[in-house]
């Protein structure tokens, strides 16, 4: 199977928001009030916990269908703990993003707990986005100066 291309494309709304697309759905991105947002929707780390959780469910249920069992209820809980100061300017000692991320799994089966173990295995093994979250990834930032005519 070749590569696939995930995109998502949109502009600001605001100094806070976001507002983008993929595919047919919008994605409104926003920072609650404390961080001079009007808190319409969840933040960009919080996307990313959430997208980590939606990785995990998807690929916890492929993978338990592969081992021949079926999960009537997965929960998934997931944190991540991050310094501030340096996305406000006020410190560059500790890097910008997670410092750790923590997801605990739940699931209502009837899978023994040495099939969960495999499976548990297998879904960390799989999950693109745990793996960009704990691996480098090549990331290009380029910039366009948009002209305007008057």
């Amino acid at each position: 199977m070749s590569d696939l291309k995930f995109t998502v494309a949109g502009e600001s709304s605001s100094a806070t928001q976001f507002t983008g697309k993929a595919r047919q759905f919008s994605i409104v991105v926003d920072e609650p009030e404390s961080f001079g947002g009007t808190d319409v929707s969840a933040n960009p780390v919080e996307y990313i916990l959430a997208g980590f959780a939606g990785c995990i469910n998807v690929v916890g249920h492929l993978v338990a269908k592969e081992l021949g069992f079926i999960i009537k209820n997965l929960k998934i809980e997931v944190s991540g703990e991050l310094n501030p100061q340096r996305l406000l300017g006020t410190s560059y000692e500790e890097r910008a993003g997670f410092k750790s991320i923590s997801l605990n799994l739940i699931p209502e089966t009837d899978a023994n707990v040495e099939t969960l173990a495999e499976w548990l295995q297998i879904v960390e093994k799989r999950c693109p986005v745990k793996d960009n979250l704990q691996n480098s990834t090549p990331v290009k930032v380029a910039l366009e100066k948009q002209y305007s005519f008057n």
